[in-house]
Order: structure tokens, then C-alpha cells, then sequence
């Protein structure tokens, strides 16, 4: 099966064929749909919103949080590892000594160190359960079509976003299960449809040459042109106004033109217009300058930007060999980098207290090092990390046993985490979402938001 076929059709929604013809498929991507194959439950008690929009960066492969967010530095040394822990802004927390950027942040952020879950360990399934909370039951394999939504699909269609931006970003992998494996599940729009996928910008924004061609007006489409082309679906759309579903379709179709024609979404696109030393900051890597993308559509009014830091599950973090000089040398230089430089953004532009910044992975790693100085699979206690948009400030919630092995207090599960993220951006985690065939499911099958988790 070509893995490859089902997702095209939802990239770009513009067509760069002969005919330069705009396509309405895939616009769910600008939160809209046509109502008659989605529609949501009116009767939804949805929260007060604390957040306006989200920036997930999902550590594809298991981030050892033993060596991030909870060391053990009493342990015997097949435990505790090969880097010292530090201190942070945070009396009485320590980070790894290769987080420093972050260890001056911690103040700022709610880190859980009791997350487990009871998803096999397999990538696919235990990523599946973090972005969705829904465990499928079987042990791996690629995004189906009766999946539940990712969040920036959820988020798009409820919380659309006032200014012509796309709404739903997904970059700068479509990560796959394996080298040669199928796109891991979780980050598509399942059952709302592939109208509802996100915008994938699979391209590296470090590359000098980065942009959107799908997003520049063609050569040989003026704005004249566009307007015509308005001008003749206004009326196609008066001669059949008693069609409720052509009247959406006309919607769509003028959003499409704002979003084609939207200098706020041309500029944020734009690199080039960010400061040397601001792009220095992030890290002039892949994963630096898709985090500061993703800082400047939120910026513009995208509600969602989801960074996979993998373009497959084994690539990165999957640290199973070699642990510490990966962690060492590549991935925590370059995740300190990024965050940290996202954080103190959004805190001077004062846009951290709207914007959540969620730092999650599938599960940790396993508290023995084996045989290839490296770590293993470990769902049953991990760390992630939140900042800003709701969450608490300068808290550290839950704990784990003396190796890292198992929660010892407030034990938390990915159900309650994407319910809880869901909560701060208004959306009620127990909502009845409905499918294109007009069936009925809840938002977050299992898990109920951790309010001591928030302001």
C-alpha cells in the first residue's frame, strides 16, 4: 500500500497544476467543513479558554526523561547515567546539565514526572495515545482512517482563527513508523476526515532556498484574476442559495482566496524577515527553525503548530544505542536551543500566557542502561513538560520511585493530559464530536482534566 496517496490530496489545498485551479479539498486545514458531513455538538458546556493557540513539539522515538526532567543522581551508575543534573530558577529542581538554557526557564513551566500509561511500547500505538488519549488496542501500525483527531484538527474546526492564516501546522516530518514504515497515527484528522489533516510543511526551514510555493500567487494568476474568479462563484452561489451546502462551499471558497492572497500569511512564512541572532538562537538546524515557524504562525493567528522531531520513530530519540553522546551532542544542544529561545519569545512579546507550549514524547526510557550504553522503550513513567497558556508556573507535579522506574505519586495518564490541553483551549474533553458518517464520539475516550495543573 503507497502511504504516500492518502495524505497528498490533504497538503497543499492549491492546486500547482496547468490549470492552476483552487481546490476546496483539504480546507479543513482553515477550520472550516461543509456542514452536512461534520458537525459539532451545539450542546457542548466548552470552559472559558486560557490559551489561544498551541505549539506541540512531540520528541518522536521516547526522550530519557532520566536524563532530562528527573535524574537520579544517587543511583549506581547502570542507572543513573553519565551527566550531572544542575539547578534551575526553580528552588530545589534540577535539570541535565545540557538543558541550561531551559534550567534559567523552570520557573515558568509545569513538568509531570508521574506520566505512565498501559499502551504497549511500541512507537505507533503509545504516540497514538499521547496525542489523542485513545489507546487502539493492537501494537503499532499506521494512521487509519477511524482514528480519533489530533488536537490542531479539533482546535481548527472548533476555534477557527479570526485573521485569513492557516490554522492547523504540522512540520517538518510526516513521521514514519520505521524507516521504511507507515505515518505513525495521531497527527491526522482520522475521523473528522483528511479535509481536516493539517497543513504539512515538509520542507526544511533551514534550507536558504525554504518557502511555500503553494502559498505564492502563480505567475500567471493575478489578483485581478482571483477576484474575477470570486466573482464567479458569488454567482454560482446566489443561483443556488437555497442549498445550504453551496452556501458553505461558497464560504470555503472565499476564505480560500483571503488565505491565497493574505500577506499575514505570506510573511509568516518569511524567515528572511526574522533578526541573524534570533535565527542563531534557535539553532540553525531543521528542528531550530521549524520551532521558530511555528513561534511566528502563532504569532500571524494559527491556532496549532505541531514540530515531530523525527522523520522516523527510530531516528531520534529512540536513543536504544548510544544514549548519552546522542543526547550529548545533537538532541539536547538543539531541543535546548529551540525551546528555550520559543519560551523567552513568547514571555517578551507577553504572548506566553495565551499560547501553550507542550513538550510531550510517547514514553521514556528504561532506567537500566544496557549493553549499547543506551535506554529502552519505558511506558511505565516518564516526563513531559508545560509552559505558559493556562498551566501553571514553577510547578513540579508528581514524582517517581527512586530509579525513575514508576510514579510514586499522582500518577498521570496521557488521557488526562490531552484532556487537560484541550480544557486551557477551550474545547470540553467530554464533547460529542461527530464523524462523516454522522456518528457520535467523545472528545477524549478515557481521562479527565487535572485541574491542579492549572491557574
Amino acid at each position: 500500500m503507497d502511504w504516500q496517496n492518502p495524505f497528498s490530496a490533504a497538503l497543499p489545498p492549491f492546486s500547482s497544476g496547468r490549470r492552476h485551479t483552487l481546490q476546496v479539498g483539504g480546507l479543513g486545514l482553515l477550520g472550516l467543513s461543509l456542514p452536512q458531513l461534520l458537525r459539532a455538538d451545539e450542546t457542548a458546556n466548552d470552559p472559558a479558554p486560557k490559551a489561544d493557540a498551541c505549539i506541540l513539539l512531540m520528541l518522536n522515538g521516547g526522550p530519557s526523561h532520566l536524563d532530562m526532567w528527573d535524574m537520579k543522581p544517587d543511583q549506581s551508575e547502570g542507572i543513573r547515567g553519565e551527566f550531572q543534573p544542575i539547578p534551575t530558577s526553580l528552588p530545589g529542581y534540577f535539570v541535565s546539565e545540557h538543558m541550561p538554557r531551559l534550567a534559567r526557564q523552570m520557573h515558568l513551566a509545569t513538568v509531570v514526572r508521574s506520566m505512565h500509561h498501559g499502551v504497549n511500547n511500541a512507537h505507533a500505538a503509545a504516540v497514538y495515545a499521547a496525542m489523542t488519549g485513545h489507546d487502539r488496542g493492537e501494537v503499532g501500525g499506521g494512521t487509519l482512517p477511524t482514528d480519533n483527531p489530533a488536537p490542531g484538527s479539533v482546535l481548527a474546526h472548533l476555534r477557527p482563527p479570526e485573521q485569513p492564516i492557516i490554522s492547523n501546522v504540522h512540520l517538518p516530518y510526516i513521521t514514519k513508523e520505521g524507516a521504511t514504515g507507515p505515518p505513525q497515527p495521531g497527527f491526522f484528522g482520522g475521523y473528522m476526515g483528511h479535509g481536516h489533516d493539517p497543513f504539512f510543511v515538509l520542507r526544511d526551514p533551514n534550507d536558504p532556498t525554504f518557502k511555500i510555493s503553494e502559498l505564492t500567487l502563480l505567475a500567471d494568476v493575478t489578483h485581478q484574476r482571483l477576484d474575477r474568479r470570486r466573482q464567479l462563484f458569488d454567482e454560482l452561489d446566489q443561483r443556488i442559495a437555497r442549498r445550504a451546502a453551496a452556501r458553505e462551499m461558497g464560504t470555503l471558497q472565499g476564505r480560500a482566496f483571503d488565505l491565497l492572497s493574505s500577506a499575514t500569511t505570506q510573511d509568516a512564512f518569511n524567515l528572511d524577515l526574522e533578526p541573524a541572532a534570533v535565527r542563531d538562537s534557535y539553532g540553525r538546524n531543521i528542528y531550530g527553525q521549524s520551532v521558530l515557524l511555528g513561534r511566528r504562525l502563532i504569532e500571524a493567528g494559527t491556532r496549532m503548530v505541531t514540530v515531530s522531531w523525527a522523520p522516523d520513530a527510530n531516528a531520534t530519540w529512540d536513543t536504544h544505542g548510544n544514549n548519552f553522546k546522542s543526547l550529548k551532542n545533537t538532541l539536547l544542544p538543539q531541543f535546548d536551543a529551540a525551546c528555550s529561545s520559543l519560551i523567552s519569545d513568547l514571555e517578551e512579546r507577553g504572548m506566553l500566557e495565551r499560547t501553550l507550549v507542550a513538550v510531550m514524547g510517547d514514553f521514556g526510557r528504561s532506567p537500566k542502561v544496557n549493553a549499547a550504553a543506551g535506554r529502552d522503550h519505558w511506558n511505565f513513567c516518564y516526563s513531559l513538560m508545560m509552559v505558559g497558556g493556562g498551566f501553571k508556573r514553577g510547578l513540579i507535579y508528581g514524582s517517581s520511585d527512586s530509579q525513575g522506574g514508576f510514579p510514586a505519586s499522582l500518577p498521570t495518564t496521557p488521557g488526562q493530559i490531552v484532556s487537560t490541553l484541550y480544557h486551557t483551549l477551550g474545547i470540553a474533553h467530554d464533547r460529542t464530536m461527530f464523524d462523516i458518517e454522522n456518528r457520535p464520539h467523545r472528545l477524549v475516550p478515557n481521562g479527565d482534566v487535572v485541574a491542579d495543573l492549572l491557574i
